[in-house]
């Protein structure tokens, strides 16, 4: 069986149990970690966590942010310039991006009922320019049902951090990490 295959299926083992009510935001994130090299073989059964999710009775709904940092920067006005100079980009300006990213992203999650499960597929486009940490800290207070976050990297369980695309120092952080490896309890 692929690596895939596995989280898929440790995917649909979490989605039998019980949902408990009186979660925080971050305890309602679900991280699916995956070789980074697994990028398109994961996004290629984007269909079957959708359908594994009904059978359980949950409702589906995705945000891909995959495209968001090209769209924003054609958007903006010192594109051309940002486009000559990349250096340009400062962190100011990168704030900027993350602010209207997360209300973006925080606007889905409130169309989302308490049934649902939202996956987050793209986060990997955000490095090197935002932190995935961050983002996710900034919308898990909206979570309603699940936030299924498909994320390319390592996840330590030792000392439960995980990172992006094995890039950066790793972040702790209270998410459910679903794993073929791990019991169900």
């Amino acid at each position: 069986m692929s690596r895939i295959s596995e989280l898929v299926d440790a995917y649909a083992a979490e989605l039998a149990l019980p949902w408990r009510d009186g979660l925080s935001g971050g305890e309602r994130v679900w991280m699916l970690v995956y070789p980074p090299e697994q990028e398109r073989a994961m996004r290629a059964n984007l269909a079957r966590l959708e359908f594994v999710t009904g059978q359980s009775g949950r409702g589906w709904r995705s945000i891909d942010i995959t495209d968001e940092f090209g769209r924003w920067l054609a958007r903006h006005r010192h594109a051309e310039a940002f486009f000559e100079e990349p250096s340009d980009l400062t962190l100011s300006i990168l704030d900027q991006f993350e602010a209207e990213l997360v209300s973006g992203i925080r606007g889905h999650l409130a169309a989302a009922s308490g049934n649902d499960v939202v996956s987050l597929v793209g986060i990997g486009s955000i490095f090197p320019f935002l932190r995935a940490s961050s983002v996710i800290k900034a919308i898990d207070d909206a979570v309603q049902g699940r936030l299924l976050v498909l994320f390319p990297g390592l996840h330590d369980a030792d000392t439960h951090s995980f990172r992006l695309l094995d890039a950066r120092d790793g972040f702790n952080y209270r998410a459910r990490v679903i794993d073929p490896q791990r019991e169900i309890a």
